[in-house]
């Protein structure tokens, strides 16, 4: 998910919030169509060795993107990129 470089898109000297940074990327990553609905996440701790942060960093960033509505956590299954509320599938169990 890190650049090709294989360097992290995390910038510890950034006045930011390194979570917020982490959700960023991967908020251009969805914005792109890199990461397509429907796409999957790496779990939280793989997507913290990816990024070079603590797991708990990843868990922030995660619920950021939740709270975005850019992303989806379903227990026990994992985070998947949310469909926009037009493209939604039909047939999810949901009334129409």
């Amino acid at each position: 998910m890190t650049s090709e470089s294989g360097q992290s898109p995390i910038d510890p000297m950034k006045i930011a919030y390194v979570y917020m940074q982490m959700a960023d990327h991967i908020a251009a990553r969805i914005a792109s169509g890199e990461l397509r609905p429907g796409a999957r996440l790496p779990g939280e701790r793989d997507l913290a060795e990816e990024y070079g942060v603590a797991h708990l960093t990843a868990r922030r960033a995660t619920r950021e993107l939740r709270e975005r509505g850019l992303v989806v956590t379903l227990p026990a299954k994992g985070t998947f990129v949310a469909y926009p509320e037009a493209d939604e599938p039909v047939g999810r169990g949901q009334e129409q």
